[in-house]
């Protein structure tokens, strides 16, 4: 399966709507990425590779987070830039990863997806809130490769 044909239009505008709302409370930016080309399962140095290209490390405030989906593996990965995990709970991002897992294993991808996000937007208004001069550093549609 290709990363176009993995969410139907509607189900994309549902995630980019989560990451819209999401960071309209912080100055932290959120993307989500598809992929299908790998032939093994990701590493985690990969998803950091991924995080580079897609131009996460851009933010002002190191405070970048990536939901990266392999779709042939049916893996999920989250990182985040330094600004973000120096400030986060120790087991933010384990219990983000359970949560959509677990969707994913009952097939409600974009409902785990945007559940993940809001989280995400709620921790990070915590830490970088939103200010008056906040711009939107990064593209919210969807990236994939």
């Amino acid at each position: 399966m290709k990363p176009e044909d993995f969410f139907t239009p509607e189900e994309e505008q549902r995630i980019v709507a989560a990451i819209k709302q999401a960071e309209k409370n912080t100055s932290g930016e959120i993307r989500v990425h598809l992929e299908s080309k790998s032939k093994e399962k990701p590493t985690l140095e990969y998803v950091w590779k991924i995080f580079e290209a897609i131009g996460m490390r851009q933010t002002a405030q190191a405070n970048g987070v990536l939901f990266y989906i392999d779709i042939n593996h049916r893996t999920f990965v989250i990182v985040a830039d330094e600004g973000i995990n120096k400030v986060v709970p120790e087991n933010f991002w384990e219990e983000i990863t359970k949560i959509v897992t677990n969707g994913f294993k009952q097939g409600k991808y974009v409902e785990a997806l945007e559940q993940g996000i809001l989280k995400v937007g709620e921790q990070l208004k915590q830490y970088f809130p939103y200010q008056d001069d906040d711009v939107n550093e990064l593209p919210d549609e969807i990236s994939k490769h």
